[in-house]
This record gives structure tokens, C-alpha cells and sequence, in this order.
């Protein structure tokens, strides 16, 4: 047998992933949004409500890696238009890093996040585990919603505004800042900008549970999609698959913010292709669109208009200069290359 080429860092590709997801044995009718790529949580129905479920793992985030889980998973639930309720948590800590003291203070953390965000810790696993070189959190949350409020990354319509809220690449400016400041300051980056994209995780923060909750109290959200792993052009690829449609996206309408332009400049990423959480997409009626971006800024929250769903046979375009191309594709996330040497 002749041996295959291992798998790069990230996520795995969109199409072997959802042959995978094909393959799966039928599956239970109660299961309203099961396992699909660009989906960010499971449904299930529960006959009065849904119940809405994800996980996710932080592997690589070394500094508040339990608040960070809650985040990322609770933003899944949000772009359901549900609420997080519940959070399980499996923590992998490393042999011989790991203290009682290191322990108790991971769950004074984890404790903290969920009470941020009125969540409830009702189970998990906690283990030394051989091999690791940091902790390791794989975090499980559970929400409900309203069957009528439910929301998916696959209700996207033609005719609709594609809107999204903060800018790129929120959580790969903080990650690259906190992981590679001696880097970024050998590079000639000023202290100052570093210190601003280290504080991207909370200010302005990776979590869009408060635009989702403004956006669906306003307005019929039809589709919402976290920009994760591959960034904003594969969220936007992901959410357009999902829904079967096309996207006509103004490149200059996408908001860069300035630090995370200068952390990916340094290491010659694009922003377009690196990790996104805090950025929101959303799909919905232009009127509806106008009246949530100025709701959103009320609240201080920046929300843009970046295109309009086509039909699919007009591809996932990106408009630069009136010059239209295809969105790029991102076989794995930019930021993966700066942590494999690449």
C-alpha cells in the first residue's frame, strides 16, 4: 500500500469532512440540523423548544484557555439564535506542568466565564495526559431557543444583505500578539498596536452572543455564521454552500482592523484567510439589515453591509476595485503556517 501525505494543521477539508458526514448511519428523526460543514451547531427537537448543541476545542490559546472555551462554544449557540444555558468541560492538562495550584486556578477561570455569561458548568472530565506540552480544553455547550427563533448558516436568500459585525481578523491579531510579540517587535511592530490586539479577546471581544441577541430581537434573521478557522472567506464560502446560493462580497466594505492587518503583514498572512471569532455574518432583508447596523451602533457595536446574496450560478464573488474574482479559498487557516514554521 502505498502510504498517504499527512494532513496539514486545521480543519479538515470541507468536502472530504462532509463525505464523512455522508456516509454516517440514518439518523435519528428528532434531529433537525445534524452534522454538516459551515453548520455551527446541532438541533434537536425536544417538542416544545430546541435544544442546540456544539462543541470545540482550544488547543493553541495558552492564556485564559477556559474563558476562551466558553466563548467560542457559547457563539456557536448564539448564531442559532439560541441562548447558552449549559457547558461541559474536558480539560487535558500536561504531565508534569500541572500543579493543585495550576488546577485550582484553571477552574477559578473556567467558574468565572460561566458566570459572565450566566452559564451553568454541569459536567466534563478533567486528566494529566501524557504527551501534552499545554493544557487542552474541549469544551460542550448546550442552548435552547424557540422553534419560530431558530436561525442556521443554511436560511441564507437570495436578495438578502450580507452584514457583518467588528472586523478581521479579531482573534488571529490577539492570538499572533500574545503568541509572537518578540517577534512583532523585532519586526519593527510598536509596542503600543501589540498591546491593543492582545486586548482583542475582550475588547472588543471575540464573543457576538450580544449583536446575535440584538440582531434576532430586531429583526427575522435568516442565516448567521462565526467566522472561525479559514477566516471570514471561508465562513462566507461555508455559509453559501450551506444555503446553495451565491455571494457578491465588496472587498473594501470588510473591515480590516489596522492591528491585525500589521500582526499577518509581519508574517506574510492574509487576513482574509485568518482565524475570525468576534466577527459576526449575518443574512437578512436589506430593511431589516438598516435597521439592525444602527441598533448595533447604538450599543457601540461596529456592523457593516458587505454584499448581498446572489444566486448560486453567480458564484462566491469577491469585488476588489470593480474588478470582481473568485473568494479565495484557504485549505488551512494562515495562522496554522506561523505555528508550524511555516
Amino acid at each position: 500500500m502505498i502510504p498517504t501525505p499527512p494532513l496539514p494543521v486545521g480543519k479538515l477539508r470541507a468536502e472530504a469532512l462532509q463525505a464523512l458526514f455522508d456516509r454516517l448511519p440514518a439518523k435519528d428523526p428528532r434531529v433537525v440540523v445534524g452534522p454538516r460543514v459551515g453548520e455551527d451547531a446541532a438541533v434537536i427537537d425536544l417538542g416544545d423548544r430546541y435544544l442546540v448543541a456544539t462543541t470545540d476545542p482550544i488547543t493553541f490559546a495558552t492564556d485564559a484557555v477556559a474563558w476562551y472555551a466558553l466563548q467560542v462554544n457559547a457563539n456557536d449557540i448564539a448564531v442559532r439564535g439560541a441562548r447558552p444555558r449549559w457547558f461541559l468541560a474536558t480539560l487535558l492538562l500536561p504531565e508534569a506542568k500541572t500543579s493543585d495550584g495550576s488546577v485550582a486556578a484553571l477552574f477559578a477561570e473556567l467558574g468565572e466565564a460561566c458566570a459572565e455569561l450566566d452559564v451553568a458548568l454541569v459536567g466534563g472530565h478533567t486528566e494529566i495526559t501524557h504527551g501534552l506540552d499545554r493544557p487542552i480544553v474541549v469544551g460542550t455547550m448546550l442552548g435552547e431557543v424557540d422553534k419560530d427563533r431558530l436561525v442556521t448558516t443554511g436560511g441564507a436568500r437570495v436578495g438578502d444583505a450580507v452584514v457583518m459585525t467588528k472586523g478581521v481578523p479579531l482573534e488571529g491579531a490577539a492570538i499572533i500578539a500574545r503568541e509572537k510579540e518578540a517577534e512583532l517587535r523585532a519586526a519593527g511592530v510598536p509596542l503600543a498596536l501589540i498591546r491593543r490586539a492582545q486586548a482583542f479577546l475582550r475588547t472588543p471581544g471575540i464573543s457576538v452572543l450580544p449583536e446575535a441577541e440584538i440582531a434576532c430581537e430586531l429583526a427575522r434573521v435568516h442565516a448567521m455564521h462565526d467566522p472561525t478557522e479559514g477566516g471570514i472567506a471561508t465562513a462566507l464560502r461555508e455559509l453559501a454552500d450551506a444555503a446553495g446560493v451565491g455571494l457578491r462580497i465588496d472587498r473594501e466594505r470588510i473591515v480590516t482592523l489596522p492591528e491585525g492587518e500589521a500582526v499577518c503583514h509581519v508574517f506574510g498572512l492574509d487576513p482574509l484567510g485568518t482565524i475570525a471569532s468576534g466577527a459576526l455574518l449575518m443574512t437578512l432583508e436589506p430593511a431589516d439589515a438598516a435597521i439592525v447596523i444602527h441598533a448595533l451602533a447604538r450599543e457601540s457595536i461596529d456592523a457593516h453591509f458587505i454584499g448581498r446574496v446572489v444566486p448560486r450560478e453567480e458564484g462566491v464573488v469577491l469585488v476588489e476595485g470593480n474588478r470582481p474574482r473568485a473568494m479565495p479559498v484557504f485549505p488551512q487557516d494562515e495562522i496554522s503556517r506561523i505555528f508550524q514554521g511555516g
